[in-house]
């Protein structure tokens, strides 16, 4: 859902866009400073022991205490995307905003008081349905006022796109994050599977991951599969995921701006939608 971010004054801040991706297993944050096109901060926090939304607003709180001079000022623009698996995508011609709990009600238990909204893909034919952490995005509004949020899934499918190409040949694309990863499928500029799968070790990775191959009728010898996120040619997830799929790499992405010479210039393929939901 996206609200315009109000401008209030023509101070230094307001040349900066901020950019928050927050889940219960931690919360990231990006500063762009739009005059010099350069990302002065990016900076990531886990959560070992968050199982609830009321906990994660506690960790939230923290934080912004802890880095009150980064987080306490105004911005140009400000972005969130709430990261969980409470989402699901519904083909454009089918969806109707009356019945946004009925497409959810199938994979997922909804409680009473949940909040569902929902995103348009804006360049596929598809609409994400899904209940965003209502309490963060009402902190997140007293903090800020006016800001724009997403679905973790509707940055990550729309960014896929704009740099997936038309072949016959199904292109696999595996972002890892901790203790969940999502696996997207294109072929032929279409959308054939997402989902997101929740994993402990690298054999519940690997079985979601073959089983979801096998399942489409894919061959593990000529698809090409990119790997994005948290993840490293020296991970057991790419040992393991090598081992059964001949192409493997790490998704390439040359980003519109620089790194402050303070800032460890990231692999392309991490924080991939932290970085393109300015």
């Amino acid at each position: 859902m996206k609200l315009k971010a109000k401008r209030k004054n023509n101070n230094q801040p307001e040349y900066q866009k901020l950019s928050i991706q927050v889940s219960l297993n931690g919360l990231s944050f990006c500063i762009l400073h739009t005059i010099e096109n350069e990302i002065t901060e990016l900076r990531h926090f886990q959560f070992t022991a968050v199982t609830n939304p009321l906990q994660l607003e506690t960790e939230v709180n923290a934080i912004f205490e802890q880095h009150s001079e980064l987080l306490n000022q105004p911005f140009q623009a400000v972005t969130v995307s709430h990261i969980n698996t409470l989402s699901t995508f519904v083909p454009k011609p089918l969806f109707s905003d009356k019945n946004l709990a009925d497409y959810l009600k199938y994979n997922t238990k909804i409680l009473p008081n949940d909040y569902i909204t929902f995103d348009v893909i804006t360049n596929n034919d598809m609409v994400n349905v899904y209940i965003p952490y209502v309490n963060i995005n009402n902190l997140f509004f007293e903090k800020y006022g006016s800001f724009t949020y997403k679905h973790f899934a509707t940055v990550l499918i729309e960014n896929i796109f704009q740099l997936s190409t038309n072949t016959e040949e199904a292109t696999v694309y595996v972002h890892v994050q901790k203790e969940q990863f999502e696996i997207c499928i294109i072929q032929n500029k279409k959308l054939l599977f997402y989902n997101a799968f929740e994993y402990s070790t690298s054999e519940d990775f690997i079985y979601y991951l073959l089983f979801t191959i096998e399942q489409l009728g894919l061959n593990t010898d000529t698809l090409q599969l990119y790997f994005l996120g948290d993840v490293s040619k020296e991970d057991v997830l790419y040992t393991v995921t090598y081992t059964y799929v001949r192409n493997v790499d790490f998704l390439k992405k040359k980003y519109p701006f620089n790194f402050n010479e303070h800032i460890e210039k990231p692999e392309s393929h991490r924080n991939f939608t932290l970085l393109t939901n300015f």
